[in-house]
């Protein structure tokens, strides 16, 4: 579903992304993990549009979607939610969710009338029950809990129906069992949502946990690739990553 091919992206005399190729299979859940500035956020923002790169493709079921402008990659089918939730905070959950929708099937006009579509309204009912979000979707999204903030976050991004999710950080800022609570509603949407699912991740349980292949970058470069088994064993993500987040925990 989505290929990167010698992706080049260069800041002055720094490479953030040298020469990455990487595969995500249809229908995949996928972990891109990485020391600090090692590329992960660049890569993800070379995939949405929101860079350029210098060089390389990006295929997206075969067509080649580099350099094109963000809403247009987002019409073609590639949704993210950040690592800071980009949500609408002066709007009630449920008021977000149909803004979302609204925009994608064009309808965004109607919802300045005092009835909303009733198609709009339904399907952000459906993207409430599906984010289990019922107890907070009358409330202000400015004050709903981080945690939920970031769900609600995800759930603009399902509102664009995509065929590609990228989620940069979903447990970033949360206590262990909200951690926990949020890879499981991840995996969740991705085994009922059948859609190809990447995700960026410093917590090495949730990754050997969740992940069905794990792409480690280092210094804008592919480290490795494979399964938690492999990776776990490849002695130089440990040296250059794993063996550093011991020390540290």
């Amino acid at each position: 579903m989505l290929k990167i091919e010698s992706l080049v992206k260069s800041f002055g005399g720094v490479v953030a992304t040298d020469h990455v190729s990487l595969d995500f299979p249809s229908g995949s859940l996928s972990a891109v993990i990485g020391p600090n500035g090692a590329g992960k956020t660049t890569l993800f923002n070379l995939i949405t549009g929101h860079l350029v790169p210098d060089s390389g493709r990006i295929l997206l079921a075969g067509e080649d979607i580099a350099g094109m402008a963000p809403a247009r990659i987002v019409r073609k089918g590639v949704g993210r939610a950040f690592q800071v939730a980009s949500i609408f905070p002066t709007l009630t959950v449920e008021q977000a969710l149909m803004v979302a929708v609204a925009s994608h099937v064009h309808m965004s006009e109607r919802l300045l009338s005092a009835f909303p579509p009733p198609a709009v309204r339904t399907r952000a009912g459906e993207l409430i029950d599906l984010l289990g979000m019922a107890p907070v979707a009358r409330l202000l999204c400015a004050n709903i809990s981080h945690g939920d903030q970031k769900l609600l976050d995800i759930g603009l991004a399902l509102a664009l129906e995509p065929r590609v999710l990228l989620l940069d950080e979903p447990t970033a800022g949360m206590g262990p069992e909200e951690r926990w609570q949020m890879i499981g509603t991840v995996r969740r949407l991705w085994e009922q949502g059948h859609m190809t699912l990447v995700f960026i991740e410093h917590d090495m349980d949730i990754v050997f946990e969740v992940a069905q292949a794990i792409h480690v970058l280092r210094y804008g470069s592919v480290l490795a690739s494979g399964n938690a088994e492999q990776i776990r064993g490849n002695q130089e993500v440990v040296e250059a990553y794993l063996g550093t987040e011991e020390a540290t925990a």
